[in-house]
Order: C-alpha cells, then structure tokens, then sequence
C-alpha cells in the first residue's frame, strides 16, 4: 500500500463564524484583505458581519463582486492587476465553488507575473500565493480544502485547472448560518455536487484508505439530508450535515481526484456556462451505470451508502443505485440534458473530445475514449 495524503487547510466549524474573521486574520498576522466574491452574496447582507470584524481588529480591506458563476480568467487577470500594488496581504473568499477558486487564481497572479492561463496545469506555481482564508456559502463545492483552481478561458471556451498544493486556504471557516438564504436550485445542484465527488472519489483508480472512509461517510450524509436541507428551509440540522458533508467529500477527492463525471461537466461548462452541480447530477447516473463492471463491489458499497438495501446483490445494488440517482435529480429539479440551455448535438464531438483529454480522465474507473464519452453525452441527451 502506498498513497500520499494532503490536507493543509484549518477548518473551524461554528454558527456566526464570519463576524470572527478579523480575529482569525490577525493570527495570521494579515493586515489587509482583498475580499472576493459575488453580487448575490453582498445583496443578501452576508459581508455585513464581515465588514464589522475587520473594522473591529483594524485590518484593512477592499473588495470585489465580479465573480461570476464558472469563474473566467478574464476576470481573474482584471481583478488582480486592479488591486495589485495596494498593500494586500491576503485574500477572504466569500461564496460557493466560483468565488473560492475565483480567489486562488487572484491569491496566484498576486504573487506572480503574467496571467492566469500562464500556469495552468500541475505544479507551475514559482511563488506561494498569497493567503487565502475561504468561507464558504454553499454546501457542494469543497473548494475551501482542495488545493486546485478550475477556471474558465472563454478564448478557448474550456475549463483549465491549476494544480497546486500551495493553492490551499490556509484557513477554511464553515459559518452554518450562510446556508439558510440559499435559494433551493442552489443548494439542491451543489448538494448534487458534493454527491458526485464523493461517488468518484470512492469508485475512481485513485482511492485510499483515508479517502475511502471520508467519500462513504459524505455519501451517507448527503443521502439522509440533501433533500431535507433543500425542501425544508428551516432544517438547521440537515444543512449542517451538508456543510460537513461537502467539507469531508473535498477531503476525498482532493486526494483521490474526481473522475469521468467532472472530464463532461467540465467540457460542458466550459462551451455552455452550464452549473457546475447541474451538468454533474445530470451526468453522475449515466458515468456510475458505464463504470459499474469496472469495480461492482465498490459501486455496491457507494449503492449501500446510498441507503439501498443491503441484503441485495452487489449487481442489483448498482442497478438500484443508478435509479435512486435519477429519482434524486428527478425530485431536486435537475433539468435534463436536452433541456440545458445552449445544448446542440453538432458539439458532442467537441464535448467528448475535451472530456478525454481532461487531466481527470485517467483517474476514473475504466478507461474512456472519445467514442465512450460520446455513447454518454447522448444516452443523456435522449434520455
């Protein structure tokens, strides 16, 4: 046995844990912030308590709202070369998947010459970033332990990632008050996330032991409380137990990497503008049911996980699997392939194409080619 495993990040878990920001700050001896985040984060009063606390400890701050959903590296470049220059010491990331990553690739070109789409890739990075403290406000995407960036070049209209373990937040505070105003789409497509990087994380070629425990355990979770967080708006509960569920899911396949799933949704995103959550629940049932005679005791382990019952075979049990994920996107509101805006058979080819050359690609179950990708792409789209 023989596998490494990462985790630089702090994690601390409170209600209210953002109006503490400026003291976690000036333990890392970080004087003046760039705030990075979305205009839905500010409209619904979240920085207010932010704000207050960097006052409170004396710790300067600018901000910027330009993150927008599948963060673009025009925008990232923008961003930095405005607030290069001011003294920054660190970046507080305030919002889902986008605006964490969006941080990353600023706390990167702050330290760095050149642009974003210069250090694509693994291990490109000459300097460390500056700080990151992430504070996240969705319960999917993991970004606030994992130590890549996914960024869209809309030149090129495909998702790059940076990989890199300096990319980590230093420091990772889970406020579970931030959820309660997230609108249902929202936290039902990144509850959907969450679920696809434990489930590749768990069945993909990369899997240890360490992530092995966490995915199970984020599979367990997200199945007894996904649908509770989102149906019931008060159900403080059930949206705690998506947070820890999306933290410990970014733990696993931050080391065990996601798989199949993420090379689709990713090429999607990257021509469409598709949610990342939405492109990878509409996808995660077709790619689990491809990859299921690869390994079926893990696909059964995933299915059990799910709630199915246990006394079946692991054939059946993958088999069961499959339908409780297409009934989940069903209840949750997940459109279908055909229904996602933009969506043009002509670009299947191009879709599988960029989802086999994915840097993730190896990392799945079986091997994919081109044409594999492609029988997925339109089982989807004729579903």
């Amino acid at each position: 046995m023989n596998f490494p495993f990462v985790l630089p990040t702090r994690i601390v878990m409170e209600p209210g844990l953002r109006s503490k920001v400026g003291g976690y700050l000036q333990e890392l001896e970080i004087g003046r912030v760039l705030i990075v985040t979305d205009p839905g984060i500010e409209a619904a009063g979240l920085l207010a308590p932010i704000y207050s606390s960097l006052e409170d400890a004396g710790i300067g701050f600018q901000i910027t709202t330009d993150v927008k959903p599948n963060p673009r590296s025009d925008d990232c470049n923008r961003v930095a070369r405005e607030h290069k220059g001011s003294a920054i010491e660190g970046i507080v990331a305030v919002g889902g998947g986008s605006a964490i990553d969006a941080a990353k690739a600023i706390a990167v070109l702050m330290t760095h010459d050149g642009i974003i789409e210069d250090y694509e890739g693994e291990n490109t990075l000459s300097n460390d970033p500056l700080p990151l403290v992430a504070i996240p406000t969705t319960a999917g995407t993991g970004s606030e332990v994992t130590f890549f960036s996914v960024i869209t070049d809309p030149a090129r209209q495909y998702k790059m990632s940076l990989l890199d373990v300096r990319l980590a937040p230093e420091l990772a505070l889970l406020d579970t008050e931030v959820t309660a105003q997230l609108p249902p789409a929202i936290a039902a497509a990144t509850g959907m996330d969450a679920l696809t990087h434990a489930i590749e994380a768990y069945t993909g070629k990369m899997a240890n032991p360490i992530s092995d425990g966490l995915a199970l355990h984020a599979i367990r979770l997200i199945s007894a409380n996904l649908i509770p967080a989102v149906e019931e708006r008060n159900n403080q509960s059930a949206r705690e137990q998506m947070m820890v569920a999306s933290l410990i899911a970014g733990m696993a396949f931050g080391n065990a990497d996601i798989a199949s799933v993420h090379c689709i949704s990713e090429a999607i995103g990257g021509m469409y503008d598709t949610p990342h959550g939405v492109a990878n629940s509409i996808f995660l049932p077709f790619v689990f049911r491809h990859n299921c005679d690869a390994d079926l005791e893990r696909h059964a382990q995933v299915a059990f996980a799910l709630g199915i019952d246990p006394g079946l075979s692991h054939e059946d049990a993958a088999n069961a699997a499959v339908d409780l994920l297409f009934s989940m996107s069903q209840r949750l509101g997940i459109p279908k392939f055909s229904e996602v805006p933009g969506v043009k058979e002509v670009d299947f080819q191009s879709i599988a194409e960029k989802s086999q050359q994915n840097i993730s690609n190896a990392s799945n179950a079986k091997e994919m080619t081109v044409d594999s990708y492609l029988e997925i792409i339109r089982q989807a789209y004729n579903h």
